[in-house]
């Protein structure tokens, strides 16, 4: 896991003024407020938290920096930040609003030199290129962007590894088909990403326990994310927002 403490991160999905959490990246359901959010994994002292807005690029938006910079201003853990990031100087503006890392996805698909230029501006530490993975018709592997409305054929593990050669320092793989399931990780595509690069993978997608995300970081992931499992309680799905113990968080990077 590279040497580094092992990370248990909420994944946030910013849409406008509130989050939302989506299944297969589609579908997404209202769970609440960023701000409250934020002060709530405060009280729970996360390790790190992960937002992203999942339709800027999308829609062609810019990122909103102002909302960036409420949220960030109450989050006393490390932040990182993704969604219509596609300059050097976007990226910029976001970090010094107090945001520790920038997460390209679909501009370092559609504009790879970006990762180089944007890891020699501020350091590959605060570069991470998110690596969106889904299964095609035929069960082969291949990369998707723009919440999965563009695909190509390269394999995420390809391309994590392109990314890096670039200049990333971590891999944010999200897997699409487990999105918002509570199926557990793809573990098999964990292991092969983490095994292919030399950089810190988080993996996400499908996470339902705390038997999931020790799961995540047994297969080499550096940091196991999740949605749904941090923002929903039971089987009606009642919007509860919960982090686990510090014992639990223990007991899973062992």
């Amino acid at each position: 896991m590279s040497g580094i403490r092992p990370r248990i991160i909420p994944c946030l999905l910013l849409r406008g003024n509130g989050l939302y959490k989506t299944v297969r990246f589609k579908n997404p359901v209202y769970v609440g407020d960023p701000i409250n959010t934020v002060r709530i994994f405060n009280e729970k002292e996360v390790d790190e938290v992960v937002l992203l807005d999942f339709e800027a690029s999308r829609n062609g938006r810019t990122p909103d920096f102002e909302k960036i910079g409420e949220i960030a201003s109450e989050a006393f853990m490390p932040m990182s930040y993704g969604g219509g990031v596609t300059t050097v100087e976007q990226a910029k503006r976001i970090l010094a609003l107090g945001v520790e890392k920038i997460i390209l996805n679909s501009a370092a698909v559609e504009t790879p030199a970006l990762i180089g230029e944007l890891a020699t501006a501020v350091g590959s530490q605060s570069v991470v290129v998110a690596v969106d993975a889904r299964k095609n018709l035929f069960g082969r592997y291949q990369t998707t962007w723009k919440n999965t409305e563009k695909s190509k054929a390269i394999h995420p593990v390809q391309w994590a590894q392109e990314a890096c050669a670039l200049g990333a320092g971590e891999i944010l793989l999200n897997v699409v088909d487990r999105d918002g399931t509570s199926q557990g990780y793809d573990l098999e595509l964990v292991r092969e990403v983490a095994a292919a690069v030399s950089v810190p993978v988080v993996a996400c997608g499908g996470a339902a326990s705390n038997e999931d995300l020790a799961a995540a970081l047994k297969a080499g992931a550096s940091g196991a994310a999740a949605g749904s499992m941090f923002v929903f309680h039971g089987k009606h799905r009642a919007v509860l927002i919960s982090y686990p113990a510090p014992e639990e968080i223990d007991s899973l990077r062992r």
